[in-house]
């Protein structure tokens, strides 16, 4: 989807249509303090002289998505909103609204469902659709369908697409983003060296920042550049496992199927705060935040249907350095109170001597709840359910100290 998170506030907004407009930073319910100055007044007739704009914002928010139009300054998803009120000052800002993002994002895969069946879900805004058995799929290399698809999408949710079309996963991954906004790109095999060669490296989905500037130190800046070396040399540098798969990679190989369904491994809820906050002085706001984040964790494995045994939590301190702790409990939970419990036994076990910067909860090794009930009588069935056990990890090298929140 095109800037979904922005697009789709564009359509409670039209009035904001061709600006700047960045989404992120607090939660609250988007319109309260708009509709308290302009109370009984359509959301689409609200001035824009009277939106929030981004220069005014302190605080140490992240950017989820923006407008186009705010990108050409160089914002981006995951910057920093301080970072992005320097490069685009008179953008307006708007907060988050995910519930709102996640009933379009059930609309236009609902969409999709309805003409590809065969759907990867890949989040809130992307899916890969296997075109192959879709009756008309292959009609000129697949634009017909993709034409299709997008226009669908359009008239029933009144928002963009772009699509990539190609043989395997990973080209058509790096297709969709050649012609965005709404755009179609094809692109086959013998298009790999005028299409994809010329590219970055880092526009492989699969290469980060640190196989990127380690590619870089070795001279390796374009993917070209990447496929002219040997796989030797690759697992020379890179390892058995991922320098055979940047060889394949540079080469367009990519074998992965289409997954319509899977399980997810963990989930997680965390939070930056707008200051610096001590597990001594600030103690009861943690408490707050830590009970807050704990709750809406135990909400989403109910509305998904998980339960969950390893339990873990995340620290990033004052200096960026992070700390992380897990706890692999006897039997699986999806209540707050257990999730609580549990994660407050792992800060018992982390350095809380430093200011803290975030604070994040995780759940892992799930299992779906109408499995874990329907096993629940069978000893067999619950023991099957309960391997492997995660084993406890700790990632820092500080010594903790008592002060606990």
């Amino acid at each position: 989807m095109d800037a979904f998170y922005a697009s789709v506030e564009l359509l409670r907004y039209p009035q904001l249509k061709g600006l700047p407009v960045v989404i992120g930073g607090s939660r609250r319910a988007p319109d309260d303090e708009l509709l308290a100055r302009h109370a009984g007044l359509p959301l689409h007739e609200i001035p824009v002289a009277e939106f929030p704009l981004l220069r005014d914002y302190v605080g140490r928010g992240v950017i989820t998505t923006a407008t186009y139009a705010a990108r050409q300054f160089g914002v981006g998803s995951a910057m920093g909103l301080m970072k992005a009120a320097r490069l685009c000052p008179q953008a307006i800002l708007l907060p988050v609204d995910f519930a709102e993002y996640r009933r379009f994002s059930k609309a236009f895969k609902d969409v999709i469902l309805s003409i590809a069946p065969v759907m990867e879900n890949r989040g809130v805004d992307e899916v890969y659709i296997d075109f192959t058995e879709v009756p008309g799929g292959q009609r000129e290399g697949g634009r017909v369908l993709a034409r299709l698809i997008q226009k669908s999408i359009f008239e029933a949710t009144g928002l963009t697409c772009s699509v990539g079309v190609a043989p395997n996963k990973l080209l058509a991954k790096m297709a969709s983003e050649f012609n965005k906004p709404n755009g179609i790109s094809i692109v086959q095999p013998e298009d790999l060296q005028t299409l994809i060669w010329p590219l970055a490296c880092r526009k492989l989905n699969g290469i980060g920042p640190k196989a990127d500037a380690k590619l870089k130190g070795l001279g390796i800046e374009t993917l070209g550049q990447l496929a002219a070396q040997s796989l030797p040399w690759l697992v020379q540098h890179f390892g058995k496992s991922y320098g055979a798969w940047l060889h394949a990679a540079a080469w367009g190989r990519d074998d992965k199927p289409v997954v319509t369904q899977s399980e997810p491994v963990s989930m997680s809820r965390e939070t930056t705060f707008d200051r610096d906050l001590h597990a001594v002085r600030d103690r009861q706001e943690l408490g707050a935040i830590f009970t807050d984040l704990c709750e809406r964790l135990a909400e989403d494995l109910q509305r998904k249907g998980y339960m969950g045994r390893t339990v873990g939590i995340k620290l990033r301190y004052d200096d960026f350095r992070i700390a992380t702790r897990d706890h692999t409990l006897a039997l699986p939970v999806d209540d707050a109170a257990a999730l609580r419990q549990a994660a407050g036994q792992c800060l018992k076990r982390v350095p809380l001597t430093r200011r803290l910067r975030l604070l994040g909860v995780r759940v892992g090794a799930l299992v779906r709840t109408r499995e874990w009930v329907a096993a629940a009588g069978d000893p067999l069935a619950r023991e099957l359910l309960l391997r492997p056990a995660p084993q406890t990890s700790e990632q820092d090298a500080d010594p903790y100290t008592a002060s606990l929140f």
